[in-house]
């Protein structure tokens, strides 16, 4: 639904003269600005799209290949000697650890949840504990899958595999293969996934991909879709294949978003 002039006052508060001052500045109207605002965040939906594709499949590649070389169901919170993770992926498997367990605690009818109190009388605390305490006690005694902690580790944990720490310990022995092409080394991977983190990282706190950090964000895109998992580097792997479309269709999105931008820039000058 479109917005008239009499709206305009009230959405720029709402937005904020902070996050529409740069657009003001170069349009000139407070209306514009609001459109072109949301037509930033629509181009962020969309490439957020492409995003989340390339992180399912990511941690699926190298879920799949630290399970076949650790060679154990659970390797990823008890990896085999004399491997070990460093303390910032200690603590982010952790911390999916006991959000997986909040995650299915918040789907337990009531009676699957006092039926968790069976643990707590255990220990002959269970009349002297608060409400919060109580049902941090009983969700230590929910058992979790492998899967779910899988799912709620972010796009954070998984490039950090590929960084410097675990040169030795994971990329030459293991990880190679999830990007197997002889010339491509691990910190040129390690600088794509961090292109595509940081585009993430951004839209997930509503701020805008465009111009250079657009292009780049793609460039990293398309690196990953054809040549992860795949011996030569081919335009039509599966995942870009997929993908193909989506990517077509935020590259028109980001075209004409620019051309409207660049026309107010070409008309100031």
């Amino acid at each position: 639904m479109a917005f008239g002039s009499d709206d305009v006052a009230s959405l720029a508060l709402m937005l904020s003269a902070e996050r529409l001052g740069a657009l003001n500045k170069l349009t000139g109207s407070a209306q514009t600005s609001i459109e072109l605002h949301q037509q930033t965040l629509r181009l962020s939906a969309s490439l957020m799209v492409v995003i989340a594709t390339i992180e399912i499949a990511l941690r699926n590649a190298v879920c799949e290949n630290l399970a076949q070389h650790f060679g154990v169901a659970d390797w990823l919170q008890r990896p085999p000697l004399p491997f070990t993770w460093r303390t910032p992926e200690k603590q982010k498997i952790s911390a999916a650890h006991d959000s997986a367990k909040r995650a299915m605690y918040a789907k337990l009818s009531q009676r699957d949840k006092a039926s968790l109190d069976v643990g707590i009388q255990q220990t002959g605390h269970s009349r002297s504990l608060s409400h919060v305490e109580r049902v941090k006690a009983r969700r230590k005694h929910i058992q979790v899958s492998e899967g779910q902690v899988v799912a709620e580790l972010t796009l954070f944990f998984w490039k950090r595999l590929y960084g410097p720490e675990y040169d030795h310990w994971l990329w030459k022995p293991t990880l190679k293969r999830t990007f197997p092409h002889r010339t491509i080394t691990r910190a040129k991977v390690a600088g794509e996934l961090e292109k595509i983190y940081q585009a993430r990282n951004r839209i997930a706190h509503h701020e805008p991909v465009l111009h250079r950090r657009f292009y780049e964000t793609l460039s990293a895109v398309e690196f990953v879709v054809q040549n992860m998992m795949v011996a030569e580097p081919n335009v039509s792997t599966p995942l870009a294949r997929l993908l193909s479309d989506d990517v077509r269709g935020v590259m028109l999105e980001a075209e004409h978003l620019h051309a409207r931008l660049d026309a107010f820039r070409l008309s100031a000058v």
